[in-house]
């Protein structure tokens, strides 16, 4: 159901589109009536899921850490449809969870590369096709771990860090041209991969849920929510921010369980 009918003919590229929090903000575009350009490393799973959601959507393979494969997924889009109306940059890899000194220097640049050198790029390729009709809307994903301290992520929470501070640079360079740059911060979200995460022992889901206000783990739903509304005209003077989508983890700071309820 269209909640939000000024988005229907609209044009999306969604990067990391093809899973996880990038396949629910596809599908939740696409609801509003939003041509959508699922960009994805697996190129096979992003066709695949483009006609799962219709003949009207494109699914395409690139590394948004390639420069030349930045040019080419944007070049296809705006090809494509004609526009881009709407950019949101959801692809992302996994950090290693080791201590820093065990942590690869290699591995460090490639996570840096893909969140933060990623996110850049493809700001820079979109923003000359928004430029064209003076409007747009670019949207972020940054985290809870770019603002507080987890240990042994460090690549991911500097990534995550800088893409937030990026959020604000941008959204304010390109705000007088009708352009919008904004960015979510999701908690913890029981998503396929953070479900992988408890299953090995590296998340303690109960303990999450203990630390949470709402008491609970969020879903990818509820990120793609938000994306929708930010880029909505209903969000057309908010601009440069990072929104926690996380049942309040950020906001809470006694030195106590944030919920006393019963987990389900």
């Amino acid at each position: 159901m269209a909640i939000y009918p000024e988005l229907q003919g609209r044009v999306a590229l969604i990067t990391g589109g093809a899973s996880g929090l990038g396949w629910a903000a596809a599908q939740s575009f696409a609801r509003q009536g939003v041509h959508v350009a699922i960009a994805d490393l697996h190129a096979e799973v992003a066709q695949q899921r483009a006609r799962n959601l219709g003949e009207q959507h494109i699914g395409l393979g690139g590394d948004v850490a390639s420069e030349a494969d930045v040019q080419r997924i944007v070049s296809a889009t705006g090809d494509r449809f004609g526009r881009i109306d709407i950019l949101v940059n959801s692809a992302g890899i996994p950090d290693s969870f080791k201590p820093t000194v065990e942590q690869d220097v290699a591995d460090f640049r490639r996570l840096v590369d893909v969140h933060l050198t990623g996110t850049y790029m493809m700001s820079k390729a979109v923003v000359p096709w928004m430029l064209r009709h003076a409007s747009g809307s670019i949207i972020n994903l940054s985290s809870i771990a770019g603002v507080l301290g987890l240990v042994r992520r460090n690549a991911y929470s500097a990534a995550k860090a800088g893409i937030s501070m990026m959020t604000r640079t941008m959204g304010c360079e390109w705000a007088a041209q009708g352009i919008r740059v904004n960015a979510i911060a999701p908690g913890y979200m029981l998503t396929p991969f953070a479900q992988k995460l408890i299953d090995e022992g590296k998340l303690d889901a109960d303990r999450i849920r203990r630390r949470t206000p709402a008491g609970r783990l969020g879903t990818a739903q509820h990120i793609a929510d938000a994306m929708v509304f930010l880029a909505s005209d209903q969000a057309a003077f908010i601009t440069g921010v990072t929104l926690p989508v996380d049942g309040g983890y950020m906001a809470f700071g006694a030195a106590a369980d944030a919920f006393s309820g019963p987990l389900d």
